[in-house]
């Protein structure tokens, strides 16, 4: 039997002198050993995408970081910093893919930006600068640590002791992650559950209410060296045991 197709959008980055559709070996890296399923990456070809063909052939959708933003407009905004990197293609892909995975039940894994699109996609808005939200820490990674550093854990989220995310770390009340994201939730899309919360009341996790596959979302990044840290591995298995689940269901 063949493994679970799992979608993994690409962001558009300049290479060069060239634009290319990209996706990091971590995020792929994360689907095929992590979550043992086929990754596929997808083109962010907006409204030229066939929805209906991707989704035909997909039992998963992985949703990944990204150095850029969710365009502010999409949630009612000007955009606060223009300095910072767009991503206008990915917008455009990612949003419908979203609604369209969830209202098929396909189980939907959101790391990082896929976090705040997510949100955003469903309704929700964004804190487009965290750092300067009173009471809010600063999430920011510093630029100039090396990798390891930067994605080293930095503080910890509190875990709701009956959510999805809970049960599947084993009842964990709380755990370390990383932080390198700028942006976070405002205003929680209607119907999203919060699944986990920073110390100073920032959403780091949460899950799709009345979803009847696994939609998972997260802030922090469990895909870097997923398999040194425990409950990385378990949210990638989880991941792809619903991936299994969905395949052989249909």
């Amino acid at each position: 039997m063949r493994s679970p197709i799992v979608l993994v959008p690409a962001c558009v980055t300049q290479t060069g002198a060239h634009l290319s559709h990209t996706a990091h070996l971590k995020y792929v890296a994360a689907v095929a050993e992590g979550a043992r399923c086929t990754p596929l990456i997808v083109p962010a070809l907006g409204a030229a995408t066939d929805f209906e063909a991707l989704l035909a052939a997909a039992d998963g959708v992985m949703l990944t970081g990204s150095p850029s933003n969710v365009h502010a407009g999409l949630y009612g905004e000007a955009v606060l910093d223009p300095s910072l990197p767009q991503d206008a293609a990915r917008d455009a892909t990612t949003l419908p893919l979203i609604r369209a995975a969830i209202k098929r039940s396909i189980p939907l894994f959101a790391i990082c930006r896929g976090f705040q699109e997510m949100n955003v996609a469903l309704g929700g808005s964004l804190h487009q600068a965290v750092h300067g939200v009173a009471g809010m820490a600063d999430h920011r990674e510093r630029k100039h640590d090396t990798l390891d550093q930067q994605y080293a854990p930095s503080h910890r989220v509190l875990l709701d002791p009956g959510g999805r995310l809970a049960q599947i770390l084993h009842g964990a009340a709380s755990i370390m992650v990383n932080s390198l994201h700028g942006q976070g939730i405002h205003r929680l899309a209607a119907g999203l559950a919060v699944e986990a919360r920073a110390d100073d009341g920032l959403v780091e996790a949460y899950r799709v209410e009345d979803a009847k596959g696994f939609t998972l979302a997260v802030q922090w990044h469990p895909e870097w060296r997923f398999s040194e840290n425990p409950d990385s591995v378990k949210l990638f298995r989880a991941f792809g045991d619903a991936c299994r689940a969905y395949k052989a269901a249909r």
